[in-house]
């Protein structure tokens, strides 16, 4: 059974500090910061750009697929040179995109700034879980990767609020000028403070064949791909509901964007919530169990907005969502802890193939919320509802092994 005790090589003995979490929230966080606080603006930049809010969808799913794609050689790059210069190096390139977004003329040029954008995010995203193995593990890496994903909470959450500010006084283009700012005080910020987490020692060879070879075995081996892929498909789900909420809460249901925005963080109480669980629950339960009942809960809430689909309302939507946010906040950061425990030394790689997971399905369940010839709500729930089912399945081995627990 996988566990959170399990043998991996030593972690760096750093205290969990709100420094650090600030730090690896921060990183963890910038890809679905760029992502959320542009969705209040998404009328707006349709007007400016000649497109529908339809087709700004595009926007979402060129950027998941470049965060995908780039993960796989940041993942190895950073476990054979170091972190720190491929961090510093992703969130300069986070810049650069976020400038070409900013004056981006047509939606071909927005889409570019996009990729460029998410190149650099990847970065941050995949190195953050990768830091946070090299500085902790066991129980304090679940507790770690728990908190983190509660301070994430606030960023797909509040950052709509902020877009919606920045938009609404200051034009969109403003809002890539802010979110450019918060990737150089990241910057700065883990250049001062943590700096290089991967030592010398550590760090493994690079040959080609060498990383595919071993890209092959993680993907083989269910200790891996089991939890990995479940997480993956809960994370595409997630971002399949930011994809579609702007057509369906704003064209839909009748909200305004700043309407949105309110929905969105209040959405954080939700996460918040489960994050803090988490942990304690699986001292008490074991990991896999817990994510199990996480996975289960997701479910539910992704069955009661299909079931909905045809006559939406604010209210049942509402419900289902906060079942679905719910679960993904249990089962998101302990699936995480159980797929990296065993790979310590392939912290980087691990983090890579995982990340990619992740944002492929993101990729694919945006993508399908934008074509799918149905109404924007059916598609959302039939994207969940087949994502929670297919991640509770793969899910279900690692659930429902024997799993030793702290007495």
């Amino acid at each position: 059974m996988t566990t959170l005790s399990d043998t991996a090589p030593a972690a760096i003995e750093r205290q969990f500090t709100g420094s650090i979490l600030f730090l690896l929230a921060g990183l963890a966080a910038l890809g679905s910061l760029a992502t959320n606080i542009i969705l209040p603006a998404f009328p707006a930049m349709g007007a400016d750009l000649g497109v529908t809010e339809r087709d700004l969808a595009l926007t979402l799913s060129s950027f998941f697929i470049a965060f995908a794609v780039g993960q796989l050689f940041v993942g190895p790059l950073s476990d054979r040179f170091g972190r720190k210069w491929l961090v510093l190096g992703g969130l300069a390139t986070f810049i650069i995109g976020s400038a070409v977004c900013a004056m981006a003329p047509s939606l071909d040029i927005m889409i570019l700034g996009r990729v460029i954008q998410a190149l650099g995010a990847c970065a941050a995203s995949v190195l953050s879980r990768a830091i946070a193995r090299d500085m902790f593990e066991g129980e304090a890496l679940a507790r770690a990767l728990a908190l983190v994903m509660v301070a994430m909470a606030a960023a797909p959450g509040f950052s709509p609020l902020v877009g919606s500010a920045l938009g609404g006084f200051f034009g969109w283009p403003v809002i890539f000028a802010f979110v450019a700012f918060f990737a150089a005080v990241l910057g700065w910020h883990y250049a001062a403070t943590v700096g290089e987490t991967h030592a010398p020692e550590r760090r493994a060879p690079l040959p080609v064949f060498a990383v595919a070879a071993a890209y092959r075995r993680l993907a083989l081996d269910a200790r891996f791909i089991l939890p990995a892929l479940s997480v993956s498909l809960v994370i595409g789900c997630l971002y399949t509901f930011f994809a579609a909420a702007p057509s369906i809460l704003i064209s839909k249901i009748g909200l305004t964007s700043f309407q949105l925005a309110l929905y969105f963080a209040g959405t954080v109480v939700i996460v918040f919530s489960a994050g803090f669980l988490a942990p304690r629950l699986a001292h008490r339960w074991g990991a896999a169990r817990v994510a199990l009942a996480g996975a289960l809960i997701a479910l539910a809430g992704s069955i009661i907005v299909f079931a909905i689909s045809d006559r939406p309302d604010i209210i049942s939507l509402t419900l289902g969502i906060i079942f679905f946010l719910f679960g993904m906040g249990l089962i998101n950061p302990l699936g995480t802890a159980i797929t990296l425990q065993p790979f310590g030394s392939q912290a980087g790689l691990a983090s890579a193939l995982l990340g990619f997971l992740q944002m492929g399905c993101a990729a694919i369940g945006a993508t399908l919320a934008s074509l799918l010839p149905m109404p924007p709500t059916l598609s959302l729930g039939a994207i969940m509802t087949g994502g929670m089912l297919l991640a509770l399945l793969v899910f279900l081995p690692v659930g429902l092994r024997r799993e030793s627990r702290p007495a």
